[in-house]
């Protein structure tokens, strides 16, 4: 980013490449809407452009980039009713494709199920476990970008791994 901040394009690309699936999974995720998901994908990136020449690097640039999609998620969700329904089977998620048909069906079975319990988690366990699992963010990293302490990061994970195994056990 600092390289992006004095004018290498190139550089962007780089960062572009590298953290756009997992914040677009993240946005998605917290939306639940393909189209809404694209939209706040569009405004974060905007964001980064806009605010390249006022970058600082005092922590990662993924957690910089998580704290700015956060922010527009929530704007997002207090500007409109929270989704509650489960994402749909057409959600895009990477599966190997050499999988056997049957393979294929029982992963994609456990994708939507896994994205129904995803989407009836709390708001905030929801975006710790993603901003985790999609963005690889550490527990401080997420503490920082949503403005909690550690210790609640850590007790909203633990509580969102403890609804999915519950949830899921038949399929851990």
């Amino acid at each position: 980013m600092l390289r992006y901040r004095e004018g290498d394009v190139a550089a962007f690309r780089l960062l572009y490449g590298r953290h756009r699936g997992g914040v677009y999974r993240y946005l998605l995720r917290g939306c639940g809407q393909e189209d809404q998901a694209a939209e706040l994908f569009q405004d974060v990136w905007a964001n980064v452009v806009r605010s390249r020449e006022r970058y600082e690097a005092k922590a990662r640039f993924a957690t910089w980039l998580y704290t700015l999609a956060h922010h527009r998620l929530i704007d997002h969700v207090r500007a409109r009713k929270p989704v509650t329904e489960a994402l749909d089977d057409d959600t895009p998620i990477a599966a190997p494709s050499q999988q056997q048909p049957d393979a294929q069906a029982e992963a994609a079975s456990q994708r939507v199920r896994l994205l129904q319990e995803l989407s009836r988690l709390p708001l905030e366990q929801r975006q710790a476990f993603l901003m985790k699992e999609e963005g690889g963010l550490s527990l401080e990293e997420i503490a920082q970008a949503t403005g909690v302490g550690r210790e609640t990061v850590k007790s909203r994970l633990r509580y969102a791994l403890a609804r999915l195994r519950e949830a899921l056990t038949d399929v851990l």
